[in-house]
């Protein structure tokens, strides 16, 4: 995808806008079977609909007085203690691998309710008694294109991702880092930031989300991680939300340099970069994204195969993505998909073609 085209802000008009109220997805037996077979499917001590079961909350305002679209939840006594020890078991099973040796040091400082987006996610804050330091999950409804997306993430990103799985509940860990709205108003243009190493980064994060067909990439549905390194920084940007995994049928929208509300950072590759670096840092990461592919060939085809059975989008959205992408890589190789996950995989071929026969060339000569 060439930066300096046109930016189409896929905003502007009403049909092409991403779906907000996208449907959930059950989870059906070959994916629970598959997460189960991962360790991603374990017995959680609260569910999702136990923690509806709230008796009032008050909205959450930020330290300028805004709403932040979060309430803080207040529970029965008589359910308080029951929920209170399950979220703290909950915990121990992200962090410890379910060691109980250290409940003690914890406790819930906190639940909150989002009623913005299609997860309405509870957020738990914990609290270490012994210092005072805090840390958040997140539970939600387990929707299987969320699924797909985090197991899609946890695949071919560079990025580890711990969630599980219950029945009809979700468990995530917190990804840690500075939203990507409040990075573009706070922090994009202080004198300390690196925006040549800010604007690679996006190019490759751009690259991420259209190989995988992850959507709706704005900018408050990711994240960026900062890291010190020798006399400078490095950038990370993650996505926090996998809601919109090849859900849509318009393929700008897999494109996070289309949103407006990225328009900052499309700006900062448009000064500060150049058409053949652009192309080198899109053929980095697309090599990078097949060295993941390849070591991980069995796990990705066991989820594709799942996933190419699996209802996870309406049959016009997966039309018109398939015309799209036939248009996008001048091919009519998608004619032939039946589902999304066989777009899916059509897409990591069309894309990662060239890549694929440097990386089996070059193993095929590591190997004689």
């Amino acid at each position: 995808m060439n930066f300096s085209e046109k930016n189409n802000d896929v905003e502007l008009n009403e049909g092409d806008k991403p779906s907000r109220k996208k449907p959930m997805y059950p989870v059906n037996e070959k994916l629970r079977h598959y997460l189960k077979n991962h360790g991603r499917e374990v017995k959680l001590s609260v569910s999702y609909n136990d923690l509806l079961n709230f008796t009032w909350s008050t909205p959450i305002k930020d330290k300028n007085g805004n709403n932040t679209l979060w309430e803080k939840t207040s529970y029965d006594s008589r359910d308080w203690n029951f929920i209170r020890e399950g979220l703290v078991k909950i915990y121990a099973a992200l962090k410890t691998e379910g060691d109980y040796s250290f409940l003690s040091h914890f406790d819930v400082a906190r639940v909150d309710y989002c009623t913005f987006g299609n997860s309405n996610p509870f957020r738990i804050r914990i609290v270490n008694k012994f210092n005072d330091n805090y840390d958040h999950y997140y539970i939600k409804i387990a929707d299987a294109s969320r699924i797909y997306g985090l197991e899609l993430e946890h695949i071919l990103s560079p990025n580890r991702i711990i969630f599980f799985t219950s029945d009809n509940t979700l468990v995530e860990e917190h990804i840690p880092g500075i939203p990507g709205d409040m990075f573009v108003s706070q922090f994009l243009n202080a004198p300390d930031m690196n925006k040549i190493r800010i604007a690679k980064e996006f190019v490759k994060f751009n690259e991420r989300c259209f190989v995988r067909l992850l959507g709706d990439m704005r900018s408050y549905n990711f994240v960026i991680d900062i890291t010190p390194d020798i006399e400078d920084y490095q950038y990370r940007i993650r996505c926090i939300d996998f809601d919109q995994q090849s859900y849509e049928g318009r393929k700008n929208l897999y494109f996070p340099q289309f949103f407006k509300e990225n328009f900052p950072f499309v700006q900062l590759c448009l000064s500060h970069l150049n058409n053949e670096s652009i192309a080198q840092y899109q053929f980095e990461e697309r090599t990078m994204i097949t060295f993941r592919l390849v070591s991980s060939r069995y796990r990705i085809k066991e989820l594709l195969d799942i996933m190419k059975d699996d209802e996870i989008s309406t049959p016009e959205k997966m039309q018109q993505l398939i015309e799209e992408l036939n248009n996008y890589h001048n091919t009519n190789h998608f004619s032939r998909c039946k589902s999304i996950g066989d777009i899916v995989k059509t897409n990591l071929k069309q894309t990662l073609r060239k890549n694929l026969l440097l990386v089996q060339k070059n193993l095929g000569k590591n190997s004689d």
